[in-house]
């Protein structure tokens, strides 16, 4: 999540406001290590959802993990 809101150049606290969660559930999103906190699949769902509509695609796990990229722009 980190990267997705790099490549979009979004705070925390923006990603927060847009999802309708709170910063402190961001930071948990965004932690790493064996005791990471979980946050329920609708947050989830409400953060992907803000990232996708910024143009985020989320990749499965390819042998080296799951990623993200930058949807391709389309042109009407």
């Amino acid at each position: 999540m980190r990267a997705a809101r790099a490549l979009i150049g979004l705070s925390q606290a923006e990603l927060a406001g847009r999802a309708g969660v709170s910063v402190p559930t961001i930071k948990r999103c965004e932690s790493e290590g064996e005791n990471i906190p979980v946050v329920s699949s609708e947050t989830q769902r409400k953060i992907r959802t803000v990232l996708e509509a910024e143009g985020i695609e989320f990749l499965p796990e390819n042998g080296g993990g799951p990623g993200v990229r930058l949807a391709k722009k389309t042109t009407r």
